[in-house]
């Protein structure tokens, strides 16, 4: 027993031998090999990239809300614009925002109004008799209304005009900041993605129709509660039920297709996209909480074109405006939905799940071997 114990302990030249690779200290390229096959890797990714998104996240929403600047704000202008005092008045607007009205003249008062009603203008300036009407609507923007609503008495007494302001279309009772569309609207993207995560990683076995189909069905009965709840039980909005229930849906499934697209495109980070879209830039640019004339000027003009703003623009018209519906928020949202489930579908082979092939009973008897 032990001339056989020293046999295994000794080599043939009377060596002890290395007992193979595990009695070599690990290279730096055996140690790098192993950390990228573990667990650690993308743990180590992820802790890096949540700590930047946790940044960018409150500096997206910091950098375009927490002090709303005017730049350009649309006006609409009736009567004397070119007096002495409406001059005077106008100057003094756009020194005290620092920014310009952006006028828009009217032949009547009633052509203004309509004006307001197509989201063409945020306000009337009516000057008349030496005397400035000023008609703000909240419904509009309630950021600007307030700017509006703030400056002008304020720049009437500093340069001796006589000024009324007014509310034409003020928010409605339960929502007085103009917040709630931007909440129902940011429950039904956030949602709409989170609900693609889930499916991929509960539901991995769904093959591609089906999953859209699933996708849809959350979308629809998802947006059915959030309209359920803000309008029927909380009373915070009165909403043209179906018509906001379908845009919310209409938000949701594009959200959730989305997802579903850069996870078919590049796999696991998927997210890092999704939230750079939806969340970072898409959201605070949706004009939602802060009204686009407020916001820095590229952020304004970005926001109509991601789902988002799409969601919101279209949810604020069919609440406040609605005979003035617009066909660009659903265009924006239908090709973003259209392009995200097309993708899917021409790479749906490179999509995680999914379940293989079944062959028919009669075709696997055909091809066995006969016996």
């Amino acid at each position: 027993m032990d001339d056989q114990q020293d046999d295994q302990e000794t080599s043939s030249h009377g060596e002890t031998p290395a007992h193979g690779a595990h009695g070599k200290p690990p290279s730096r390229a055996d140690r790098w090999i192993a950390f990228k096959n573990s667990p650690f890797l993308p743990a180590t990714v992820l802790l890096f990239i949540l700590a930047a998104a946790a940044g960018l996240f409150a500096g997206s929403y910091t950098y375009t809300m927490a002090n709303p600047t005017p730049h350009h704000i649309p006006t609409a202008v009736v009567g004397g614009k070119d007096t002495p005092r409406g001059k005077a008045f106008i100057g003094g607007m756009e020194k005290a925002l620092n920014a310009s009205l952006k006028l828009h003249d009217y032949s009547s008062y009633e052509e203004a109004r309509r004006a307001v009603d197509e989201q063409q203008v945020f306000a009337v300036l009516n000057v008349d008799d030496g005397r400035v009407r000023l008609d703000v609507s909240g419904a509009s923007g309630a950021t600007v209304a307030q700017v509006l609503t703030q400056a002008g008495p304020k720049v009437g007494e500093a340069v001796g005009v006589p000024v009324t302001v007014k509310d034409v279309k003020p928010l409605q009772d339960g929502d007085p900041r103009g917040l709630a569309l931007f909440y129902i609207s940011l429950a039904a993207v956030i949602i709409g993605f989170v609900g693609a995560i889930q499916l991929s990683v509960h539901a991995r076995g769904l093959n591609p129709a089906e999953r859209i189909a699933f996708t849809a069905a959350y979308a629809l009965l998802g947006a059915f509660a959030i309209a359920a709840v803000v309008d029927w039980l909380l009373g915070a909005l009165d909403l043209p039920f179906v018509e906001s229930w379908l845009i919310l849906a209409f938000t949701m499934f594009t959200s959730g297709m989305v997802f579903t697209m850069f996870n078919t495109l590049i796999g696991r980070w998927a997210m890092i996209p999704t939230w750079g879209v939806m969340v970072l830039l898409g959201n605070p640019s949706s004009g939602g909480a802060v009204s686009w004339p407020l916001l820095p000027s590229v952020l304004g003009e970005i926001g109509r074109w991601l789902p988002p703003g799409a969601s919101v623009n279209a949810q604020h018209t069919a609440v406040y405006f609605g005979r003035y519906q617009h066909a660009f928020p659903f265009v924006v949202l239908a090709v973003w939905a259209v392009v995200a489930t097309t993708v899917f579908w021409i790479w749906r082979h490179r999509h995680p799940g999914g379940r293989p092939a079944v062959r028919s009973h009669a075709h696997a008897h055909a091809a066995s071997p006969s016996g």
